[in-house]
């Protein structure tokens, strides 16, 4: 099936290395839609949706944002933290969504694990679906987050 104008723009400008170094696609050779698809089917084989994962996400950053570099113990099994810096980043979809430069790291205490995002991933998850090609620097595997997150 043939992609309109506009998501062969869109998929371009994720391809590209002009924002985000070595793009937000990686060495992801699938179309969007696919990885879209693809990541969407894992979540709700799980039961998750983006949106769900993404409030989570965004529920941990507001709890480690007052106390900008300092571990927060959210529960007896998760610990967050985040780093800022100056600047924003924009979302690379056409609707001009600007982005604090914000890091939020979550660690499990009884497994160690740790996953990481950035404010601007908290948007690609909860509205777009999209946790970046494979390869990026900053994907997110969805099944990675539903165990650490959740």
């Amino acid at each position: 099936m043939s992609q309109s104008p506009d998501i062969q723009k869109l998929e371009q400008a994720l391809r590209s290395s002009a924002t985000v170094a070595g793009g937000f696609l990686g060495t992801d050779d699938r179309p969007l839609d696919q990885i879209i698809a693809a990541d969407r089917a894992a979540l709700e084989a799980m039961g998750f949706t983006p949106w769900k994962v993404g409030q989570r996400m965004q529920d941990l950053t507001d709890a480690a944002r007052p106390r900008l570099g300092t571990e927060v113990v959210i529960d007896d099994r998760l610990v967050v933290w985040c780093e800022e810096w100056k600047g924003l980043m924009v979302c690379p979809w056409p609707h001009g969504g600007r982005f604090d430069k914000r890091l939020t790291t979550v660690r499990r205490t009884d497994t160690g694990q740790t996953i990481c995002w950035t404010d601007l991933n908290i948007h690609l998850i909860a509205e777009h679906g999209f946790f970046e090609g494979q390869g990026a620097a900053f994907r997110l595997e969805p099944q990675e987050l539903i165990r650490i997150l959740f």
